[in-house]
């Protein structure tokens, strides 16, 4: 297997902790957030826009992000994403959760 293929299938099993992650920072759009990863994976990983909305509407579903529709006087009319307190609770146990299975993988790799 490639390796950035291996990387993208590891890192695609996180993309609702990427989400949230950046939401912690300010509400932002759909294609924001995948610029913003591209970005700060500095080019090596490209979200693909389905995979994007298909963990958005995961996302609004179990109570962690909502949404709005931007003001229009900055461009297209935009649907805004915002973490909810349930998505900060669900972002710190991620991360809590990512942790420990790093410290296992570092043990028996």
């Amino acid at each position: 297997m490639e390796k950035n293929k291996m990387s993208s299938d590891l890192l695609r099993g996180h993309t609702d902790t990427m989400i949230l992650r950046l939401l912690l920072d300010g509400d932002h759009y759909g294609y924001e957030l995948i610029k913003q990863i591209h970005q700060d994976s500095g080019g090596e990983y490209e979200l693909k826009e389905a995979t994007l909305y298909a963990s958005m509407k995961r996302l609004e579903n179990e109570g962690c992000i909502t949404w709005y529709w931007g003001d229009e006087t900055k461009g297209g009319r935009r649907k805004y994403y915002k973490i909810s307190d349930l998505g900060r609770e669900t972002y710190a146990n991620n991360i809590e959760n990512w942790q420990y299975a790093k410290k296992l993988l570092d043990t028996l790799l």
